[in-house]
């Protein structure tokens, strides 16, 4: 017998802890090498930890469990050979949740495992982590399903079977309220962003300040171009290149908006590293889109969508969302008329945008009526002073509400600016 010792890798510089968010195998499963056989939390991104070798897995920490990095989490016994006929069943069950309906919310967090009495044992009813969290996607209440799990715990497989199978009229009358309570504990992930936004509030002299954007010919602009540019360049034009262009060329002039202090030190950047912030089934990440400042809006939609499908799949590291400089979030794409985003530390600055409304607005003396988009800037005053907040804001407006402005004495600003 051949049993192979798994511990938990390094996830990146700093992480001496992480927690295991969910196994995706059971103990006692043959896993194939490299396949995924846990999700694990630390304070800054969630992985998955594949298998080292193909074998008979026994688990050594459960769910919830805070493990150091180098401890061992899982044996494989890799002279057990694989069951005739058999197949991990988690390549199945992920196509499956790949094809169910997902409600396109507010971003979701992590949904973290109960508290169990003791490792191992869950009172009948309590949903695993990926089922809590596939339940609470699609508003599914816990005495609808099932469980089938150890001691009667609702497994992922029960929720996605039950999906696939339907619910009668009845059920879909209400959500069900029991007047039960149940209580869960907060993922390391969370647990580091509730710290971090709370020392925000408490350490920075934080202000917001306002304005109005004409989307108009941004637009106009995306509907002329935006077949061309898509078969041109292979990527969608979105609105997030041209803020992100726009915060480059408005930091270049505001140097302390891309600022940041440390101690008694202000520290500024000679390049934009734009944090982008991005919905993942594990809550809100900021990927840094790295010199942005030198990328066309092509080459700044092609990053953006090579790390939001990266955050997507659970594949985001510490790395791709360390020392940003700046960052833009886009509560629109949520309906969020208006907002006071929170800064992202040790950055000094955020850029809040907003779901675009039609708007009557005064045009050279005439009422029209325009498509308005309300923008936000939540700056540290110890940095920034007023005037160099609104400056910012100012220019970045401009900017967007002038596309050519990017771009200075092409004879065909609109097609160079697009890179066509």
């Amino acid at each position: 017998m051949s049993v192979l010792e798994m511990k938990v890798p390094s996830p990146g510089e700093s992480i001496s802890e992480v927690e295991i968010a969910q196994w995706l195998v059971s103990d006692g499963d043959y896993v194939e090498k490299d396949q995924a056989i846990a999700e694990v939390d630390s304070d800054k991104a969630t992985l998955e930890l594949p298998a080292e070798e193909s074998g008979i897995i026994t688990l050594k920490a459960g769910e919830g469990d805070v493990v150091k990095v180098g401890q061992v989490v899982c044996l494989i016994d890799t002279s057990a050979e694989r069951p005739a006929g058999s197949a991990p069943k988690v390549a199945e069950v992920k196509e499956e949740v790949k094809a169910a309906p997902v409600a396109a919310a507010a971003p979701a967090a992590a949904a973290p495992s109960p508290d169990p009495v003791k490792k191992d044992t869950y009172a009948a009813g309590t949903p695993s982590v990926a089922a809590a969290k596939i339940m609470a996607e699609n508003n599914i209440s816990a005495n609808k399903l099932n469980g089938t799990g150890k001691d009667g715990r609702i497994t992922k497989q029960d929720v996605v079977a039950a999906m696939a199978g339907g619910f009668s009229t009845a059920d879909a009358q209400g959500w069900g309220g029991t007047r039960e309570q149940s209580r869960e504990k907060m993922s390391m992930l969370r647990r580091k962003v509730a710290e971090r936004l709370v020392s925000v509030k408490n350490e920075t002299a934080m202000l917001t300040t306002f304005n109005e954007v004409d989307m108009k010919p941004i637009m106009d602009l995306r509907a002329k171009y935006k077949d061309a540019f898509a078969k041109h360049h292979e990527v969608n034009l979105g609105f997030m290149s041209f803020f992100t262009k726009a915060v480059t060329e408005a930091l270049n002039i505001f140097p302390a908006v891309n600022g940041q202090i440390d101690g008694n030190e202000m520290i500024f950047h000679n390049y934009a590293d734009i944090g982008i912030a991005v919905s993942s089934p594990k809550g809100l990440m900021v990927p840094v889109v790295r010199n942005a400042e030198q990328m066309s809006l092509a080459e700044i939609e092609r990053e953006i969508k090579r790390l939001a499908i990266k955050a997507r799949d659970g594949k985001i590291t510490p790395d791709d969302m360390a020392n940003g400089t700046f960052t833009i979030t886009n509560g629109g794409v949520f309906g969020s008329m208006l907002s006071t985003p929170i800064i992202n530390p040790p950055q000094s600055a955020i850029l809040g945008m907003h779901n675009i409304v039609e708007r009557p607005v005064a045009i050279n003396g005439q009422v029209e009526i325009r498509p308005i988009m309300y923008v936000a800037l939540s700056y540290d005053h110890r940095i920034i002073d007023g005037k160099e907040s609104v400056g910012f804001l100012v220019k970045v407006k401009e900017m967007l509400e002038n596309p050519e402005r990017m771009l200075f004495g092409s004879k065909d600003p609109h097609a160079v600016l697009l890179g066509l």
